[in-house]
C-alpha cells in the first residue's frame, strides 16, 4: 500500500467516524494564538481522536494523519506523507496528527509545520515522552489537554434521560466495574474481551515493543499484580519478590513503563519532608476499573478498593491538569487518610473514601484518622465519600475537634472540583 492509500483510507474512516453518535466530553481545547500546537493526551481507545475530530469540525476544514498506521510511522516518509495530504486535502490548513509519539523527532516536524503556517493539533497516548519532549521543544508555544476514559458524569449520559438518585446509585455500581472506555459503552461488543485485548496491546505496543523489554513475562505478572492490588500499598522490592522480576531496579523501569503509557499512576505518601516523601511506600492506582476486573485476579469482589480508585482517577486528572498535588496521608500508629489535596503550598483538602460505614468502630477509625491528619496537615475541610449518607458531622477526639462533611459518592463523582 502507498502512503497516499493509506492516508485516503484514513480520510474515508473519518467521514464514517463524523456519522457516529458522540457523547459530550467535559474536557476543553484552549485555542489561543492559531501558532500554538494543541496537544490531546490520554489512554489509547480513550477517545481522544473522537474527541478532537468533532472539536475540529466546528473550526473548518482540517487533515488527518493516523502515525498509528505501520505504512506511516517511518519519518523517512514524512515527505511523501505532507504531499499526500496536500493532495487530499486540498487547501486545509489545520492538521491533525493522531499517535505522534509513533514518528521519531515528531517535536521538530511539529516546530517545522508550525513554522510554514500550519494550525496543529496532535494526539499521544505516552505521557512521559510527550512531556520530555514538550518541555525541550515547544516551550511557551503548546497547550495540552488530557482525555481520559469516561468519567461517571458522562457514563450518565449514554442513559436515556435523566437519572433518579436511586439509579444513580445503581449507576455507579455499573460504571465501578465496567469502567468508562466509550466502545464498551456504546457498542454491544464483549466487554471483558475487549479490554483484555486492549490492555495487552498498550502492553505489547507501547511498551514491550517500543523499549525491547527482554523480559515480557515479567512485565505481564507484574501489570496483572497491580490491577489486583490497586488502592494498595507497594514497595519496589516486594514487587520484585512478589513477581519474580530480577532486581528493583527492572521493576522500577517497568513502573515508568506502565505509568507512561497510562495504565497506572502512582500517589505518595504526604510529608513535610521530601526524603521521607522519596522513602515512604506508594499506592497504586488503575486508569480505569474496567482493566482492574478484566485483568486482575481478584477473590471477591472489593466494592472500597474500586471506589477509591475511582476517586483516585478524577483526582490524577486535576493533578495533570496543574491544579493540585496529590497524595495520601499515614503515621506511625498506622492511621491513614486515603487522599491529601495539596496546592500552592498548603493542604487543602482531605477524603477518606469507605463506601461501609454501617460499622460504629469503622466510623470512628475513619473520623479520627481526618481529625488527626487535619490538625497535623493544618486543614480543616474534611470530607468522607460514601454511598449514601450526606451531612455535616462535628467530632472530636481526644481534644482534636473539627467538623466532617458526608457526600455520596455518585453525587460528588457529577460535579468534581477544585477544593
Amino acid at each position: 500500500m502507498t502512503v497516499r492509500d493509506a492516508l485516503l483510507q484514513q480520510k474515508r474512516e473519518l467521514d464514517l467516524r463524523r456519522q457516529e453518535p458522540y457523547i459530550e466530553r467535559t474536557a476543553e481545547i484552549h485555542e489561543g494564538n492559531s501558532r500554538l500546537v494543541r496537544i490531546v493526551i490520554g489512554p489509547r481507545r480513550a477517545g481522544k481522536s473522537f474527541f478532537i475530530t468533532r472539536h475540529l469540525l466546528k473550526q473548518g476544514p482540517f487533515a488527518y494523519v493516523n502515525f498509528d498506521d505501520e505504512e506511516l510511522n517511518d519519518k523517512e516518509k514524512i515527505p511523501d506523507i505532507l504531499a499526500a495530504v496536500t493532495d487530499l486535502y486540498p487547501g486545509a490548513k489545520t492538521l491533525l496528527l493522531d499517535e505522534i509519539q509513533n514518528i521519531p523527532g515528531w517535536e521538530l516536524l511539529a516546530n517545522r509545520l508550525a513554522r510554514q503556517g500550519y494550525t496543529l493539533y496532535v494526539t499521544g497516548s505516552n505521557a512521559h515522552l510527550l512531556s520530555k519532549e514538550l518541555a525541550t521543544h515547544l516551550t511557551g508555544r503548546h497547550t495540552v489537554t488530557t482525555i481520559f476514559p469516561f468519567s461517571f458524569a458522562e457514563f450518565l449520559k449514554t442513559k436515556e434521560g435523566e437519572s433518579t438518585e436511586s439509579e444513580c446509585r445503581s449507576h455507579l455500581a455499573e460504571y465501578s466495574v465496567t469502567g468508562g472506555f466509550p466502545e464498551i459503552l456504546t457498542t454491544t461488543i464483549d466487554k471483558k474481551e475487549y479490554l483484555l485485548r486492549l490492555f495487552d496491546a498498550v502492553v505489547y505496543r507501547d511498551i514491550i515493543r517500543r523499549y525491547r523489554v527482554r523480559s515480557p513475562q515479567g512485565l505481564g505478572d507484574l501489570a496483572q499484580y497491580l490491577c489486583s492490588n490497586v488502592a494498595e500499598e507497594y514497595s519496589v522490592h516486594r514487587l520484585s519478590r512478589v513477581t519474580g522480576c530480577k532486581s528493583d531496579q527492572t521493576v522500577r523501569k517497568y513502573l515508568e513503563y506502565l505509568e507512561e503509557a497510562f495504565l497506572f499512576f502512582s500517589v505518595p505518601r504526604f510529608s513535610y519532608k521530601v526524603k521521607e516523601q522519596v522513602l515512604a511506600n506508594r499506592k497504586i492506582y488503575c486508569i480505569d476499573n474496567g482493566f482492574v476486573m478484566a485483568k486482575g485476579f481478584r477473590f471477591s469482589h472489593n466494592d472500597g478498593s474500586l471506589m477509591e480508585n475511582l476517586v483516585a482517577i478524577e483526582l490524577r486528572k486535576l493533578e495533570l491538569a496543574g491544579n493540585l498535588d496529590l497524595y495520601y496521608w499515614k503515621n506511625t500508629q498506622q492511621q491513614e487518610v486515603d487522599f491529601v489535596l495539596h496546592k500552592n503550598g498548603k493542604v487543602v483538602a482531605l477524603i477518606q473514601v469507605c463506601t461501609n460505614l454501617t460499622d460504629e468502630k469503622t466510623r470512628r477509625r475513619e473520623e479520627n484518622a481526618l481529625l488527626i491528619a487535619g490538625r497535623d496537615c493544618a486543614c480543616k475541610k474534611r470530607i468522607i465519600l460514601t454511598m449514601n449518607e450526606e451531612r455535616t458531622v462535628s467530632v472530636e477526639w481526644f481534644g482534636i475537634k473539627g467538623e466532617i462533611r458526608y457526600i455520596p459518592l455518585w453525587k460528588w463523582l457529577q460535579q468534581v472540583n477544585l477544593p
